[in-house]
């Protein structure tokens, strides 16, 4: 059915009630060994169609979580919009991965739990973090052709089996890699200054296995042409923006893929296949840079001179000046994101949490620096970012830092984290220092306020004691005492030998 055809029948497409064969107008580019992938970047036609089916439906609004409390349901949000996109035009989806916090049903966003984060060296592939923008396409294997084209010398078609024998198994490299979605600690921003974004992810670990792209257009492509500036990366999912539909494409500069292993063509995740969710049987994971260039269900490279034009790319992922908002932001006035800032977290103790001490707080977390530095200092703070301790060198790892903070004073204390990289960078003290419209890379000094007891105190002690000898729990903070405080002899005999009122 053509565009033409289809108009020939807007009272019907208008009631959402037309007989179209959504299977068949759609139909899926290769019957063998794919289910869920629609070629949409070759057939404009097939496009246009899909946009004509968007515009006579009514789709209900994301759901809002910036200027209400988030729900403390798991999934925290329900992606019906995104839904709905897929169901109309007959796409199916998948929606979660277990244990995980479910920040979003669909597209599926799936947050690694604290506890996860920093266990170990390596974040397991059950508890690595998720962001899909839409279904799950399923290829075999065997089936997985990558196509590579554009700016070469000479265009190729790929099997996986090609590109893991590309010349020979010595071709492979294996690397461990920081992947960070740009939305990593975006609850920061939306706490205090509401934006346009959808995501709150953090940062795990894993190490991933197969070729540098690098070397593939090399040895099967012959090199690329001069002209060649960029890579761009295309996955089989379907991606939606703004009523079209496009296939998830994204690109790199080549200057990052001609630095060998920074750019990976990877089949495999920890030592196993790559899990569906995160890409089977193929995708490129790019060191550094943010979570969005590193395109799962890969099938197509093509060599540009310029960025690729999708709204990947070109519309989203883009960083702004805290002047530009939804009165004013143009895709132009933005520049697109591609490294990751050194960034860093308190994991424990968590917001808000009462911490009974001696005189010492642990804290731990993680710590990362994006584009090719690494972590040189962790410095924490307990007075809101005046005086700052370093964590203790031995108590560093990859990842994750622990420390012993010295900490007198009691009731709400401000603890917050920064570090420095490599190339000297640090992060901004505070939120608004770094906040922009889309609320991007959270780069700022990671805070929460804890409330301290210092068990150290004489008189905390005693009070602890007395609580403890009547059987009462310390929390919840806020439940007032259900005995006196002080007797009344106690009460006047401290206010005559300190009288308050002048005596005369």
């Amino acid at each position: 059915m053509t565009i033409e055809q289809f108009e020939e029948e807007p009272q019907i497409a208008a009631a959402g009630e037309h007989p179209l064969d959504l299977k068949k107008l759609f139909a899926e580019e290769k019957a063998f060994g794919w289910s869920g992938y629609i070629e949409w970047e070759n057939y404009h036609e097939k496009k246009k169609i899909a946009t004509e089916i968007l515009l006579t439906k009514t789709f209900p609004h994301p759901p809002e979580f910036q200027l209400v409390p988030l729900p403390k349901t798991n999934p925290v949000l329900i992606g019906e919009r995104w839904k709905q996109y897929h169901e109309a035009l007959g796409i199916g989806y998948i929606e979660e991965k277990p244990d995980m916090i479910h920040l979003l049903d669909f597209p599926y966003n799936g947050e690694t739990r604290r506890d996860h984060l920093i266990k170990g060296k390596i974040t397991d592939n059950k508890q690595h973090f998720v962001r899909n923008h839409g279904g799950i396409p399923e290829i075999d294997e065997d089936a997985l052709t990558l196509e590579i084209g554009g700016l070469v010398n000479k265009p190729v078609t790929l099997s996986l089996k090609d590109l893991k024998t590309q010349p020979n198994s010595r071709s492979q490299s294996t690397v461990t890699v920081t992947l960070q979605c740009s939305g990593t600690r975006r609850i920061e921003q939306i706490q205090q200054y509401p934006g346009e974004g959808d995501e709150l992810i953090n940062a795990p670990w894993a190490v991933y296995r197969g070729v540098p792209l690098k070397k593939v257009l090399k040895l099967a492509c012959g090199g690329i042409l001069p002209e060649c500036k960029h890579l761009e990366f295309i996955g089989a999912d379907t991606y939606f923006k703004k009523n079209q539909v496009y296939n998830y494409a994204v690109s790199v500069p080549w200057r990052k893929v001609r630095q060998n292993e920074e750019v990976l063509l990877a089949w495999e995740m920890n030592g196993k296949p790559l899990p569906k969710i995160h890409g089977y049987p193929l995708r490129v994971v790019v060191t550094g840079y943010i979570g969005a260039r590193s395109v799962k269900w890969l099938y197509k490279v093509n060599a540009l001179a310029e960025p690729s034009m999708g709204p990947v790319q070109q519309q989203e992922y883009l960083y702004f000046t805290p002047q530009i908002g939804k009165q004013n932001s143009k895709f132009s006035n933005g520049f697109s994101i591609q490294q990751m800032p050194v960034s860093s977290a308190i994991i424990y103790p968590e917001d808000k949490d009462v911490v009974i001490h001696d005189g010492t707080v642990t804290l731990k977390g993680w710590a990362y620096s994006g584009g090719g530095n690494w972590v040189e200092r962790v410095e924490v703070s307990s007075d809101g970012g005046s005086v700052w301790y370093s964590v203790p060198q031995e108590n560093m790892t990859e990842k994750a830092w622990k420390v012993e903070l010295p900490v007198d004073a009691e009731g709400w204390l401000e603890f917050c984290v920064r570090t420095w990289d490599s190339s000297n960078n640090t992060e901004p003290t505070f939120v608004r220092s770094a906040w922009n419209w889309d609320l991007h890379v959270t780069s700022s000094a990671h805070r929460i306020k804890v409330y301290s007891v210092n068990r150290s105190r004489p008189a905390t002690a005693k009070r602890l004691k007395d609580m403890e000898e009547r059987g009462i729990p310390f929390l919840p903070l806020t439940r007032p005492l259900e005995f006196t405080l002080e007797s009344a002899d106690e009460f006047l005999a401290h206010v005559r030998k300190y009288p308050r009122e002048p005596t005369s």
